[in-house]
């Protein structure tokens, strides 16, 4: 066991909490580096991101601030896309493509400046059918890719003046949830690797600490924008280095 490996997941899972992600996709690109089975890293990804966000989700649904009519569109769709997903059968290589491209893509949407939909007066109506393709789509690519996919919805949503920027917080941790566990439905219908439950164990236990901490902080006193930026900066690295090291893999 690489013990290193579990104060990481716990770094990791505070900052990513603090503006309403699970941090699948760091996960991802960090386990990469230890040449884990790749079905074992999208696994442990997605029960991570099920431990951190789940806390997450229910403060903000204890503060009012969970759209859920505006949600259930977006879940109904997500929910079987992502278990789709999840059991497409890819090669290695080809995943860890997929993962590099995307991680690049939301680490630059993270970094995009939006104004505050809010204050602006200009939060848009729910649109079933917009939210509802919206949803399927992050979350096909997201059981495939083994992450809850609020890391491509938030910037999407903030783009889009959805709402306002804690709500879609809020929204994203909720739709990183119930996909988080549509994606490991989808694995362990066709799993084929053996898992190691006592690291998955330890990891949890890190992530669910880190997790804890980063809600109630980012609920309090970080700079939403500040935040999104460094975790931009995390998965647009962590993009890049898992790209440069498969790209031209065989």
């Amino acid at each position: 066991m690489h013990y290193e490996l579990i104060l990481f997941f716990g770094i990791i899972s505070f900052i990513y909490a603090s503006v309403g992600f699970g941090g699948g996709s760091s996960y991802l690109a960090l386990l990469a580096l230890y040449a884990l089975p790749f079905q074992e890293m999208k696994l442990t990804a997605l029960v991570c991101n099920i431990v951190v966000v789940t806390g997450g989700t229910l403060l903000y649904w204890k503060r009012g601030e969970l759209p859920v009519k505006k949600i259930i569109p977006m879940a109904l769709v997500s929910v079987p896309m992502a278990f789709l997903g999840a059991r497409l059968k890819i090669s290695e290589h080809t995943f860890f493509v997929i993962l590099g491209l995307c991680l690049i893509v939301a680490g630059i949407l993270l970094w995009v400046r939006t104004k505050n939909a809010a204050e602006d007066g200009k939060v848009k109506q729910a649109n079933y059918l917009r939210d509802g393709a919206l949803g399927g789509a992050v979350g096909f690519l997201s059981g495939m890719v083994g992450i809850g996919g609020g890391i491509f919805l938030s910037p999407i949503l903030n783009l889009m003046g959805w709402d306002s920027p804690r709500r879609i917080a809020a929204t994203a941790s909720a739709f990183i949830l119930i996909n988080s566990i549509s994606g490991i439905a989808g694995q362990l219908s066709s799993l084929s690797v053996s898992i190691d439950s006592m690291r998955l164990g330890m990891l949890a236990v890190a992530v669910f600490a880190g997790g804890q901490l980063g809600s109630r902080a980012g609920a309090l006193k970080f700079s939403e924008l500040a935040v999104r930026r460094v975790t931009g900066c995390l998965v647009l690295a962590a993009g890049i280095e898992v790209l440069i090291k498969h790209w031209s893999a065989s």
